[in-house]
């Protein structure tokens, strides 16, 4: 017969799951604490026992002393099988049920036994202590074998010694005593471990539905493998407890956010300061894909309850995605601008080759200047009052849309906007959202005309924009912002009713909100508001006096 192939044979050891691992080491603890509390209960047991039984014999021998008939008849007969003394000690010793009464006079010589060949010989220990006038406690082995003993002086009237008294227990009552008593103490140590291994199992299967039934081999693999992945990951990762104390930081987390493990154990308000960062962690702020500034990083912030209570929150950095943000808005911009000055500068050309074949010079060269006079001063006036080069170019290309579609499109003269912007990208398409639709609402429309102003108020900003259209009926100011909601037909490759819903939601995301209301002489004015929107000023005195100075003149 070929041997069992070593992946087959048994192997004898600790289980692998955990449960079974905790079951039986709680197991063996708890018989282990019943095998301890048992040994030290029965070991001063057993010195008690043998107590008792000295304390017996002593309390006989006291009471066969206290005769005063006894010292009276060893004083007056000689040692005797039937002598009166012999007989006095046999009843005590029958009453009493120990296993000798012997009396001795002050030579060591019984007078009573047990056995009566006995009667009339030495005794076989040392009585001088009792013959001393000591009472005497001892376990000692005798003619009879091993006793718990008591011996005490024999007394006459006059309180004269004159002999002793020893009483023996026999010492294997008292081990049988010792030996009844030992199965209610194993009784009662089973029940114990049996309410031990029964909690035990209540444990290990509460332990066993926490950890899913894992080895603890492959706990400490997850454990390790979840360290490798929130160190590795391009994702911060923030774990907050029940209280709301941040439990755990990856180092993408701590590189965002400017922190170091230090913040751990403590909440986002102590760690971060207040703030709107703060408030998404701590979860005051709910939503998905949350925009919050913290320095100069533009982070996107997802939240995600636990089981346990607490939280775990994902950030994402969207600073390094700006640029990248900004060339494509750009391009978009730029191709919707050529897109509209497609039909009207082939228009021009043929005006300026008909003036030009009319040999009408003077006529084309002021052609020429009205047309570029336009475009220069519509960009001027933008770029003027707008900092972002961004949002400037989007306005400028909306310009040019709407002068295509007949709508006149302003710039109010109240609009400055720094080029402090954090998040330019969702700004343009705020704006972007807020003209095209506008432009929709007054397209046909006599003197149409929409108008876009852009402020500061600290570090927040206040954009408007106004059109001429039909307005918004009061009844549905909060409905036009829910996705889907359209008063027109959706056109074939897709459907509307998106443009403002995402206005509102960029806004929310960034604290802010967003609202209509009837403007006056007619039509809606769409308010958003974008708080934290601007970073901190740097002070730059030689460079800002002189715009300051060209501001005030124009105003003049």
């Amino acid at each position: 017969m070929s041997p069992t192939p070593p992946a087959r044979r048994l192997r004898l050891g600790m289980p692998r799951r955990v449960f079974s691992q905790i079951l039986l080491m709680q197991l063996a603890i708890a018989a282990g604490v019943v095998v301890l509390a048992t040994g030290l209960f029965l070991a001063p047991l057993s010195d008690q026992l043998d107590d008792q039984a000295m304390r017996r014999a002593l309390a006989v021998a006291q009471t066969t002393a206290a005769v005063p008939q006894i010292a009276e008849d060893l004083r007056r007969t000689p040692p005797s099988v039937d002598g009166p003394v012999q007989q006095a000690a046999e009843r005590i010793r029958k009453a009493s049920g120990a296993e000798y009464v012997v009396v001795m006079d002050l030579r060591g010589t019984r007078w009573s036994h047990t056995e009566p060949q006995e009667v009339g010989g030495h005794v076989s220990t040392d009585p001088s202590e009792a013959l001393a006038g000591r009472d005497v406690m001892e376990i000692d082995n005798g003619t009879l074998g091993r006793s718990a003993r008591g011996k005490v002086p024999l007394r006459d009237g006059d309180g004269r010694i004159v002999g002793a008294v020893s009483v023996g227990i026999e010492y294997d009552s008292v081990r049988a005593r010792l030996i009844h008593a030992i199965p209610g103490l194993f009784a009662y140590a089973g029940g114990a471990l049996a309410v031990g291994a029964l909690a035990a199992w209540l444990i290990s299967r509460r332990v066993q539905r926490q950890t899913r039934d894992l080895a603890f081999s492959d706990i400490s693999a997850l454990l390790s493998e979840r360290e490798a992945m929130l160190h590795g990951i391009r994702e911060g990762v923030v774990a907050l407890d029940r209280a709301g104390r941040v439990r755990l930081l990856n180092d993408e987390a701590q590189r965002l956010l400017g922190i170091g493990e230090e913040a751990v154990g403590r909440s986002p308000d102590e760690a971060l300061g207040e703030g709107r960062t703060s408030d998404v962690l701590a979860g005051r702020v709910t939503g998905t894909d949350l925009v919050a500034v913290r320095g100069q990083r533009v982070l996107v912030v997802n939240r995600m309850p636990t089981d346990d209570g607490g939280a775990v929150a994902t950030l994402r950095d969207r600073t390094e995605l700006e640029q990248l943000g900004r060339e494509l808005d750009s391009t978009h911009g730029l191709i919707d601008a050529l897109r509209a000055q497609d039909h009207e500068h082939a228009n021009r050309m043929h005006t300026l080759l008909g003036l030009l074949e009319l040999e009408m010079y003077d006529d084309a060269v002021d052609f020429v200047d009205e047309v570029v006079g336009d475009h220069r001063a519509t960009a001027e006036q933008v770029t003027e009052k707008i900092g972002d080069p961004l949002l400037a170019a989007l306005l400028v290309g909306k310009a040019t849309v709407a002068a295509e579609r007949g709508v006149a499109l302003w710039i109010s003269d109240g609009t400055r906007l720094p080029d402090r912007l954090i998040d330019p990208r969702g700004l343009v398409t705020v704006v972007g959202n807020l003209v095209d639709n506008a432009l929709d609402a007054v397209a046909g429309t006599a003197h149409a005309r929409v108008e876009v102003e852009l402020r500061t108020e600290g570090r927040s900003v206040v954009l408007r924009v106004r059109d001429t259209g039909p307005g918004v009926p009061a009844e549905h100011h909060e409905s036009i912002f829910t996705e889907g909601w359209s008063t027109k037909k959706p056109p074939a490759h897709g459907k509307r009713g998106i443009g403002l819903s995402l206005v509102r939601r960029l806004a929310e995301r960034q604290g802010g909100g967003a609202s209509v209301r009837d403007a006056l002489g007619g039509g809606a004015e769409f308010t958003v508001v974008l708080p934290e929107a601007l970073t901190e000023a740097e002070p730059e005195p030689a460079l800002t006096a002189p715009a300051q100075g060209t501001v005030e003149e124009e105003s003049r």
